[in-house]
């Protein structure tokens, strides 16, 4: 089992992502009940390390890795890019925001982790899921 994979800046790669996912749930027997919660937080993680970090750019990667740490699960999700205020992102859930196509990533993320930490300017996130409930 791998505890780690690289993938290039390219959305065609979600489903090695998908698949890394089903492999460690599978191999350290998660609960059904947070699967779910736990492949769209990731993927979401991926996806914007994609597209907001490193802008589509093919010629840059995005590393992904996951342990059992103190009765978590935590996926770490670094990009290339140059990092983000984290803070400042729109709550989507606010009606001017409701309509826009774009900026729920974060929301899901904050929603369906037990603890999201963005670390080194936002190009690393750390999602963590509690194994323990």
């Amino acid at each position: 089992m791998k505890t780690f994979i690289t993938i290039k800046s390219d959305i065609d790669n979600i489903p090695a992502v998908e698949s890394y996912v089903d492999e460690l749930c599978a191999a350290y027997s998660i609960n059904e009940e947070i699967y779910a919660d736990i492949m769209v937080a990731v993927v979401e993680a991926v996806a914007n390390g994609i597209k907001h970090g490193n802008k589509l750019d093919p010629s840059t990667y995005v590393y992904i890795d996951a342990k059992i740490t103190d009765g978590s699960l935590v996926f770490s999700v670094k990009d290339e890019g140059l990092g983000f205020d984290f803070n400042s992102v729109a709550d989507p859930t606010l009606p001017d925001n409701i309509d826009k196509l774009s900026g729920r990533g974060i929301y899901f993320m904050r929603t369906l982790t037990d603890k999201l930490e963005f670390l080194e300017g936002g190009t690393l996130v750390k999602l963590h899921f509690n194994l323990i409930k």
